[in-house]
């Protein structure tokens, strides 16, 4: 089975800029992410899509480069990752992987590049670990992160009088990691965690789980899930009656892809923190348009669009080193280089590897306020890039001096 995903993602896309090949720096990039399972619309074939499109943005050829892109899946599992990301580098000459939803896929993909001395990029992952205790000279997590989400959705809550909490979590790297990241915010903020329930990943019956919270008498049901899960357990609070008899739902990871799976009449008034949004400017807009043409209507979430963000600096700091071949020298001259692309404007990459940008608080609207398809997102608070992501020296990072 991963074989033939594999080779399905190795015949998949080339781009090569024409002329003398030999003459240009070679580099290949590899998508791996879920292209089959729960987090395929948030990720999957619209991040290849995003690769893609930067690299011809990009123009490699103008840069001395020549640019092939690959893609495969890794079906959520760390086993199946770590094998497609060991055929890449050690074979096949893979420079640099980005994407990778799921967490512990994430982290078995951060020490295996770390060992080749290659780069990952990581747009999909969300567990602040990865610029934290597993920090890496060879990984830069670009787009959001756990800790964010809770400062975001966790703080906002808490100070709007959310005050007692329990969690519905899914059980693995990125659903631990969201859990604890936002009960330290709702403690450090005068909340308080009733209790915590975890459900397997990925899950489909979320009404034992439901039933605990509800008898928890919590003003808040933390979600600590995404994609699938986190929809399906909105779907099923609604049939409890939940929201209806007095408590509030927080999600805590929500994607554009969700809200439009659930429809406004179920998802208005969430409340969530996200990196990007198609329509808070033209250029975002005119992305989305784009992107929408090539994928069936659909419109890019922030992963795609940090995968386009990622994929357009990694290559300025190629061109600039000369040499796709030392990940870690590659990636020290990208946190060298202020960020900037049309899609995040500018920013930086700290000494941990956080790619730093403002992050935003988003309100879902009611069906009635909406103005057409994918137009679901009202903006409540702008939270600046200084403010957004976790203090440099609180992160345990061995890289910081």
């Amino acid at each position: 089975m991963t074989n033939r995903m594999l080779l399905a993602g190795l015949s998949a896309l080339a781009l090569g800029a024409a002329g003398d090949a030999a003459a240009q720096t070679e580099v290949t990039i590899g998508v791996l992410n879920d292209q089959s399972g729960l987090y395929s619309d948030l990720t999957g074939q619209g991040s290849v899509w995003a690769a893609r499109e930067a690299i011809a943005d990009f123009d490699p050829a103008a840069h001395g480069l020549s640019v092939e892109l690959v893609f495969a899946d890794h079906q959520n599992k760390p086993d199946v990752g770590s094998s497609v990301a060991r055929q890449w580098y050690d074979v096949d000459g893979v420079d640099m992987i980005v994407d990778v939803p799921t967490s512990s896929v994430a982290l078995a993909i951060n020490e295996l590049t770390r060992e080749r001395n290659k780069v990952f990029l990581s747009s999909g992952a969300a567990t602040s670990d990865l610029t934290g205790k597993a920090c890496s000279p060879n990984t830069v997590h670009w787009t959001y992160d756990t800790w964010s989400l809770a400062n975001g959705t966790g703080k906002a809550i808490v100070e709007t009088g959310g005050e007692s909490w329990f969690f519905i979590t899914a059980d693995y790297a990125f659903g631990h990691a969201l859990e604890r990241d936002t009960a330290a915010v709702v403690e450090a903020n005068g909340g308080a965690v009733v209790g915590t329930v975890r459900h397997p990943f990925p899950g489909s019956d979320f009404s034992s789980f439901l039933l605990q919270a509800q008898a928890s008498g919590a003003q808040i049901i933390g979600l600590a899930n995404a994609g699938g899960d986190t929809v399906n357990t909105v779907k099923q609070a609604a049939e409890f009656g939940i929201v209806q008899s007095g408590q509030s739902l927080a999600a805590l990871l929500m994607f554009l892809t969700d809200v439009h799976a659930l429809g406004l009449p179920a998802a208005q008034g969430l409340i969530f923190t996200e990196a990007w949004y198609w329509d808070l400017n033209d250029a975002n807009r005119a992305f989305a348009e784009e992107f929408a043409a090539a994928n069936d209507g659909r419109h890019p979430t922030m992963v795609h669009a940090g995968v386009y963000s990622a994929v357009t600096h990694y290559l300025k700091a190629v061109a600039e080193v000369g040499s796709a071949e030392d990940g870690a020298a590659v990636v020290a001259a990208m946190k060298e280089m202020p960020t900037s692309d049309r899609l995040f404007g500018e920013g930086e990459i700290r000494q941990d590897g956080r790619k730093i940008h403002d992050m935003y608080l988003f309100e879902v609207k009611a069906p009635e306020e909406s103005e057409g398809p994918w137009d679901y997102y009202r903006l409540r608070a702008t939270i600046p890039a200084a403010e957004a992501f976790r203090p440099l020296a609180e992160g345990e990072c061995p890289l910081v001096n």
